[in-house]
């Protein structure tokens, strides 16, 4: 009675039948690929102002970030008012299109934005753009 199980066993083998499991493998790799989000700059936590207006910008050149606590970076680095200027000479000179996307939390003082804002046009910038989150 037991025979005809054994025989069909051995028949078939381990690994006859490999394709829908591979099938299901990739079907789930495309799925995670779809669904996880990318983020594209880690590290700062910071809560963009929304606006229906708001634009992807392809070519982002450098960016200085105020986060919720005052904090000052430049592309990363942390920088503070005082030695700001003196950062975006720096980081600017030879350039010959001077793009600064300024991206500060919604909880900063609209002060410190002008603040940072003056400090970047008397280092040169020549275009300024304020980073907001889409509304969708």
């Amino acid at each position: 009675m037991f025979e005809r199980f054994k025989e069909k066993r051995e028949e078939t083998g381990l690994f006859s039948n490999m394709a829908p499991m591979a099938d299901i493998v990739f079907l789930l790799l495309i799925f995670f690929m779809i669904t996880s989000s990318f983020v594209l700059e880690p590290g700062i936590d910071v809560k963009l102002p929304k606006a229906v207006t708001a634009k992807d910008q392809l070519k982002q050149r450098h960016v200085l970030t105020i986060t919720a606590d005052n904090a000052l970076l430049l592309d990363q680095d942390p920088v503070s008012f005082a030695t700001l200027k003196r950062v975006l000479i720096d980081t600017y000179s030879g350039e010959a299109s001077r793009l600064l996307i300024i991206r500060a939390d919604s909880k900063v003082s609209h002060g410190l934005v002008v603040k940072a804002l003056d400090i970047a046009r008397q280092s040169g910038v020549n275009r300024l753009a304020i980073a907001t989150e889409k509304i969708r």
